[in-house]
């Protein structure tokens, strides 16, 4: 059995511990966290989304062990062609896509927000090695420009449906190019440009609302969040963050066990944008809350010792560009459960039920393991010569 495991999971062993581990978290809170969504939808009756759910997660599993195989090194010329398909993709979501809760996110199935988070993280990456090869990467004209161009315009495109994804995307480019070695003097530059573009937009908002009725959406849950409100409408919008809180107190340190929780129930979105109050209520802070957490520190650690032990500068870069964007998803859905955060919208990674979100995270897994593999191959190599 052991020799057959290691012929299909190979890489880190740490890792794959982690995604089995989320996996079997998500499988359990599929059925326990969907009743609100059965009722709405079939009259009661959630068998049928847990099977959809984990013949999904099989449908990845399978996908992290495909990509495995590959040299991770083909991943660098996709990406060239990959960074104009997602930017092509997210203008006609835009012009056409389909509206879910007044933005237009979705087409063809999916929202290409999630394979442009891939596909611009491997290209800073590929990027970031070539100007660092050439010596280039201090330099704002030749080394950065090239490498905020398709981050700006690849967030631009995701701002007007998905602030969050937009504002995580450009973070986790902000850090890898930090880690990448670019100046702090260019970086903190960019920041500021961004915080003044943030502003000009709310100002635009205030004298002209309506004018950008998704900026109006994101002061308003900033407004609520950081002064609260006790209008009916506002009431309304946050009835979701007020059960999630209710769930994480009557959760307590140990839970109600899976399936007994009872607040869930009550929230529109407990199997995915709150899955982290649901899985609190069922599991406790200790197991559940503290567990998981746990989890996601444990999968970007790991990453990050991948990135130093790899020869590779672009499969280091890669590594840790995709672990830190799934593992700072994972906190802003978490913040949100938990009401430290406004409401995003964020999946948590490979335990929110959804369809699309799932297969692309474990396509960033199956980067990571890939990368991990040419890691402890070589390591194993070298042993076996001593021996």
């Amino acid at each position: 059995m052991q020799f057959k495991l290691e012929k299909y999971l190979k890489g880190d062993k740490v890792i794959w511990a982690v995604v089995i581990l989320l996996m079997l978290f998500s499988s359990v809170m599929a059925l326990s966290a969907s009743s609100n969504l059965a009722y709405r939808l079939t009259g009661g009756d959630a068998t049928p989304f847990w099977f959809k759910h984990v013949a999904i997660l099989i449908v990845g599993f399978v996908l992290i062990i495909y990509l495995q195989h590959f040299n991770f090194k083909y991943f660098s010329r996709l990406s060239q062609l990959g960074i104009w398909i997602a930017g092509i993709l997210l203008l006609v979501t835009l012009a056409f896509g389909k509206e879910v809760n007044s933005a237009q996110r979705w087409i063809m199935g999916f929202q290409p927000s999630d394979l442009a988070k891939i596909v611009l993280i491997i290209y800073l990456s590929r990027t970031l090695a070539l100007k660092q090869m050439k010596s280039k990467i201090k330099d704002f004209k030749e080394g950065v420009i090239p490498l905020l161009v398709p981050t700006i315009a690849i967030c631009l495109l995701i701002l007007p449906a998905d602030f969050s994804t937009a504002f995580m995307l450009f973070t986790a480019s902000f850090v890898l190019l930090f880690v990448g070695g670019v100046a702090i003097k260019h970086l903190l530059a960019v920041v500021g440009a961004a915080i003044a573009f943030f502003a000009l937009l709310l100002m635009l908002n205030a004298v002209s609302p309506g004018l950008l009725p998704r900026v109006g959406t994101w002061q308003t849950r900033l407004t609520e969040f950081f002064h609260g409100s006790t209008s009916p409408r506002n009431s309304k919008e946050n009835y979701q963050a007020n059960m999630a809180k209710m769930a994480v107190s009557t959760g307590g340190l140990f839970g109600k066990r899976p399936g007994k929780g009872d607040i869930k129930n009550n929230l529109y979105s407990a199997q995915s944008d709150f899955i982290y109050a649901s899985i609190i209520e069922d599991f406790g802070s200790l197991i559940g809350g503290f567990g998981i957490l746990m989890l996601y520190l444990i999968l970007l650690f790991r990453s990050i010792k991948i990135m130093m032990k790899t020869d590779s500068k672009f499969g280091g870069y890669m590594a840790f560009g995709l672990s830190f964007l799934l593992v700072f998803q994972a906190f802003i859905n978490m913040g949100v459960g938990v009401s430290l955060l406004p409401v995003t919208g964020q999946a948590l990674p490979l335990i929110s039920m959804g369809g699309t979100s799932i297969l692309f995270t474990c396509i960033s897994l199956g980067i990571i393991l890939n990368i991990s593999r040419t890691v402890y191959d070589k390591e194993n190599t070298k042993d076996n010569k001593k021996k």
